[in-house]
């Protein structure tokens, strides 16, 4: 019998279960489903968004249909829930199991794998048959929490060795501008480029979401394994979709989580035919042009120095009625971050 676990007595019982299986419960999901056999609890697993974590089957109930059942109940829940497509981050030994529920395989590495329900790779992928170009095609990914004059500049010297260049716009919402205007700004930004094509990454370039670290052991270098998995995922579906052979990036002298990311494209890509680019970052007299200098200026109301750091386009829209919300969010920020030494 499959139900949901809503009571605290429930949700014990499923930690218990999760934990003796050598994973990590997670307080933070939007469904938890549990199987029962004789009153007893021998299965947990739940949903985050469009994410199935801490998938828990007792060892006297492994390589039954105890698995299926739960997965079917938690698919059908995230499908419900409006979820198009759902992933699930498992150990390489699993893979087989969850194909064999109809998951397609996207990524893996050593120590993880990511797989997907439904066909949203390849839907999304075939929406996008129009954009394919002949010729040498190279490709940048970028959140722009605002557009800078970094990123224009990444995107012209990037421009400029390619026949086309594919500019991949970040589409998780969690930054401090919106998608809408992230992905308007750098098309307003890069109009005069020509061989610029834009589009968003959906779930598949550098995704957001919540990585579960459940069946991870707490010293292993979770961030590390997510980088490889979304490069590889870019390198082995996306770029032989485009025709990508080339990926530019910028220099990361400040920000360890992005020169980690680097240096695991440095080591993926080629595998896979890809020349990765490096181009040194874009400097004013001040340091290089960075998004989060940018917010902070933004917080500070310092518009005049910010007129050198954005192209006109982005600092109109930073300067109009629409950006007032963001404005008040930063200067906000900017007014409880305590001075250094304070």
């Amino acid at each position: 019998m499959i139900v949901e676990l809503a009571l605290n007595s429930e949700r014990k019982a499923a930690r218990a279960l999760i934990e003796a299986s050598a994973l990590t419960f997670e307080d933070k999901v939007d469904v938890m489903y549990g199987v029962y056999e004789a009153g007893q609890l021998v299965a947990t697993g739940s949903r985050a968004g469009n994410i199935l974590k801490m998938l828990a089957v007792a060892p006297e109930h492994q390589g039954g249909a105890v698995l299926g059942e739960l997965v079917t109940a938690l698919v059908t829940d995230g499908l419900r829930a409006d979820h198009d497509s759902l992933f699930i981050y498992t150990k390489p030994e699993y893979i087989l199991s969850f194909q064999a529920l109809n998951f397609t395989l996207l990524a893996h590495q050593e120590k993880a794998a990511l797989l997907e329900y439904g066909k949203g790779l390849a839907a999304w992928l075939e929406s996008r048959r129009p954009l394919i170009r002949e010729g040498v095609n190279g490709a940048v990914v970028v959140n722009c929490n605002p557009f800078t004059n970094g990123h224009l500049y990444l995107i012209e010297n990037a421009a400029r060795q390619v026949d086309h260049l594919y500019v991949f716009v970040v589409r998780e919402d969690r930054s401090v501008f919106p998608f809408d205007v992230r992905y308007r700004l750098v098309e307003q930004g890069v109009r005069h480029v020509a061989n610029v094509i834009q589009l968003d990454t959906s779930n598949y370039i550098v995704s957001g979401a919540t990585f579960p670290t459940y069946f991870l052991k707490k010293d292993e270098p979770i961030a590390r394994i997510q980088m490889e998995l979304d490069v590889s995922l870019f390198a082995a579906k996306i770029a032989p979709f485009f025709g990508i052979t080339r990926r530019f990036v910028g220099t990361e002298p400040n920000c360890p989580l992005t020169g980690g990311y680097n240096q695991a494209m440095q080591e993926i890509l080629p595998v896979y035919g890809i020349d990765l680019q490096i181009v040194e970052r874009k400097q004013t007299d001040s340091g290089v042009i960075s998004a989060s200098r940018v917010r902070e200026m933004l917080g500070r109301g310092d518009f005049a120095t910010l007129a050198g750091y954005v192209p006109p386009t982005t600092l109109t829209y930073l300067q109009s009625d629409a950006a007032e919300p963001i404005r008040q969010r930063l200067q906000q920020d900017y007014r409880n971050t305590p001075l250094s030494g304070s």
